[in-house]
């Protein structure tokens, strides 16, 4: 639950760099550095033909959720109902035993009539 929460109330931004149509650098959290091929502005020295610079960069923002409801003053006698009957049924499926289980404890073992290795004559040796 606390990973839904942290993963729902933040927020990043995916900065993307295209040269072209072709995708270059991908970042999040930071401004990507781009190719090196950026246009630079006109000089003043009269030259007034510039070129269409051929890279792009885009930003994806994705927020995340700013409020968050905390208190549980306002349930409804249902929902209160369905908390008590969770945590009354979670508690009771734990039980402890207090004393060793062991159901051979009221049996004998059996009673050897005859010893079947020297019948059969086998040996370890």
């Amino acid at each position: 639950m606390a990973f839904v929460v942290l993963f729902s109330t933040m927020s990043f931004t995916v900065n993307m760099h295209y040269c072209g149509d072709t995708l270059v650098e991908t970042t999040v959290f930071k401004e990507a550095k781009g190719c090196g091929m950026e246009m630079q502005n006109p000089s003043t020295d009269g030259c007034s033909i510039t070129k269409k610079n051929c890279c792009n960069d885009e930003k994806l923002t994705l927020d995340g959720q700013d409020e968050l409801k905390i208190s549980f003053d306002n349930l409804t006698f249902e929902q209160q109902q369905f908390v008590v009957s969770f945590i009354y049924s979670y508690i009771n499926l734990f039980e402890s035993y207090d004393e060793d289980i062991n159901s051979f404890r009221e049996y004998k073992p059996p009673l050897v009539v005859r010893q079947i290795y020297k019948l059969d004559e086998t040996y370890l040796i």
